[in-house]
């Protein structure tokens, strides 16, 4: 066989599996405790060094790559922000937010990330009842956690979608 078809088969083999894994980390930024976005950036790492190591790599690939990776550490920073902003909209001290963070985080790791979505706003809730001895109010507080968590779902979903844009670029044209 030509070994220019094993080269053809082992390119496509390697961004098939790379398309695959950042439509994993893309569905997966839907479960906020889920890395999906460092999941994307490592498949565009393991493609970089393949690519690298074949040397498929221009200048246009490495700033594609870099700006994939600004993305990544933006948006695993930006989603936190803007849980904590709609919180601290409604002046929600940073110890509740710290709590709920922190519950959703040992939670998660004693039992599933989705069970871990349940205890971030519970634990939000707790906090928040005990400082304020008003169950409304705390769960006023926990909605906006809920819709921060919401846009920050959308923000980091938007985020991945652009990843998968700028590797398309980087792969195919």
């Amino acid at each position: 066989m030509d070994p220019t078809f094993w080269e053809f088969l082992a390119q496509v083999a390697l961004e098939t599996l790379t398309l695959l894994v950042l439509l994993t980390g893309l569905a997966g930024l839907i479960i906020p405790v889920f890395p999906g976005l460092t999941v994307m950036w490592l498949a565009t790492l393991v493609y970089a060094v393949v690519q690298g190591m074949n040397e498929r790599m221009t200048w246009v690939d490495w700033v594609l790559f870099s700006l994939i990776t600004l993305l990544m550490i933006a948006g695993n920073v930006i989603d936190n922000v803007i849980i904590a902003k709609h919180v601290r909209d409604k002046r929600v001290p940073w110890g509740s937010i710290l709590f709920a963070f922190a519950a959703g985080l040992v939670i998660s790791l004693f039992f599933t990330p989705l069970v871990g979505m349940v205890a971030a706003p519970a634990g939000l809730f707790i906090a928040e009842f005990r400082r304020l001895k008003n169950r409304q109010e705390a769960m006023n507080n926990t909605k906006a956690w809920m819709t921060g968590w919401g846009w920050a779902i959308a923000v980091r979903i938007c985020i991945g979608l652009v990843i998968i844009m700028f590797w398309g670029a980087w792969a195919w044209l």
